[in-house]
């Protein structure tokens, strides 16, 4: 499934991530790409209400955390590898926070790309103008195939 869905305001974004973070069981890997203030930490923010409404106000960006973790029905593991180098990305130790009990979103994926396997959905984020997004969703899981009219609703 690929689709590519043009975001008209902040709040048109979270609604998008929130409407797939309710159709999340568990071992996603959600990989976001796009340039800096295009909206990948809002997206989180709007994934974490659809996987247990209220968790929105928790998200914060992890750029100088690295990792922070929430807790939730689904546990999401929250990741920004914007400054972080190849080789800084292997010593983290995802590998071992990648468990089918979570789901685990990856800021600045497009650093790393090759390293995620298995489950993914690839975000890609693109800044039109102040509030427009052009947002592009890819995943071959059988478990999202035919939610894209919901999800563009």
């Amino acid at each position: 499934m690929k689709f590519t869905h043009v975001s008209t305001s902040p709040d048109a974004t979270f609604a998008l991530a929130k409407r797939l973070g309710t159709h999340l069981h568990g071992g996603e890997i959600i990989l976001l790409s796009g340039d800096l203030g295009a909206g990948k930490t809002l997206f989180t923010r709007g994934l974490a209400d659809g996987v247990q409404p209220g968790l929105s106000s928790e998200v914060v960006s992890p750029s100088f955390t690295l990792v922070n973790i929430y807790q939730a029905r689904l546990d999401i593991i929250h990741v920004d590898l914007y400054r972080l180098d190849s080789d800084e990305i292997y010593t983290l130790g995802l590998e071992d926070l990648m468990e089918r009990d979570r789901i685990v979103v990856v800021e600045w994926a497009e650093r790393a790309r090759q390293f995620f396997t298995g489950d993914v959905v690839e975000i890609t984020m693109n800044y039109l103008d102040e509030t427009t997004r052009s947002i592009t969703v890819e995943t071959s899981l059988l478990s999202l195939a035919g939610i894209q009219d919901e999800l563009t609703a």
